[in-house]
């Protein structure tokens, strides 16, 4: 899904890997092919109308550091020719340039696309998914994730309330049990959003349930309900078990694999237990 935070993913893996270089990101569906291609591999002088300078490139720019392709699913098909040849010679030329330089960065690409499918119709380019598709990390929405939006709250509100200059430290024990409730449907962007509007209304050191926006402060929990308490009208617990899992997943959006580990089990099982539901 869009807005998971996978470029919070992409700075971590960054910042544990004792790469000495810059993190340099780039969203590749933010801009035309022709810029694309100069932002990335960067131009001499007078290369086009209006390149008065030359410019360094972003694969040159993330030496010995990381450079990280958001929604690369969405390039185009011209362009995902260079970038594979890049990949594969680990070297770029600058528009213009009759040379080639070297690079030494970590390429890490994500997308929202099922990129499986995108190779099958045709829309992406099968060498290079397989030059990119090393190590595969799915990225759940923030529903998905349990406490996990605890620990994005906090490094929000800590983030936010340094730029502004405010001295709210934490969530109180109502705002937790709203935010880890609520469904999420922004994901990570909107509880970011969600952060730095609470430290901005703040008035203590603690986030309070006032400072929270509407919706989320009016939150309740999906509970599982039934018709009464007659042991006759209760599901039995296969039924129960068939409803969670499905909810488990439509909320990460039919992956089976993040589904079974969301579950608990191990693909086989959710897999045993689709089949006797049909």
């Amino acid at each position: 899904e869009s807005g998971t935070g996978k470029e919070l993913v992409a700075r971590a893996i960054h910042e544990r890997s004792g790469r000495r270089g810059p993190f340099l990101a780039i969203n590749c569906a933010a801009m035309p092919e022709n810029l694309l291609e100069s932002e990335l591999f960067g131009h001499v002088r007078g290369a086009f109308t209006d390149a008065r300078s030359a410019r360094t490139g972003l694969f040159v720019e993330a030496d010995q550091g990381s450079l990280f392709l958001d929604e690369i699913g969405e390039m185009p098909m011209g362009m995902q020719a260079k970038i594979l040849r890049a990949l594969q010679e680990r070297k770029v030329r600058p528009l213009g340039s009759s040379q080639e330089l070297p690079f030494d960065a970590r390429i890490i690409a994500a997308t929202n696309r099922d990129l499986d499918k995108e190779v099958a119709e045709k829309r992406f380019r099968e060498d290079l998914f397989y030059r990119i598709n090393v190590v595969r990390i799915d990225v759940p929405p923030l529903r998905a994730r349990g406490n996990d939006v605890l620990l994005l709250a906090q490094h929000f509100l800590e983030r936010a309330a340094q730029r502004s200059g405010k001295s709210v430290t934490r969530l109180g024990r109502l705002v937790a049990e709203r935010l880890i409730s609520y469904d999420w449907p922004g994901n990570v962007r909107e509880l970011e959003n969600c952060m730095e509007r609470a430290v901005a209304l703040a008035r203590f050191d603690e986030i309070t349930l006032d400072d929270l926006p509407p919706k989320i402060r009016e939150h309740r929990a999906t509970e599982v309900y039934t018709p009464s308490d007659d042991p006759n009208d209760l599901p039995p617990m296969d039924t129960v078990e068939e409803r969670y899992i499905r909810k488990v997943l439509a909320a990460v959006g039919g992956n089976k694999t993040l589904a079974a580990k969301v579950l608990g089990f191990d693909r086989r099982t959710l897999y045993r237990k689709l089949e006797r539901y049909q």
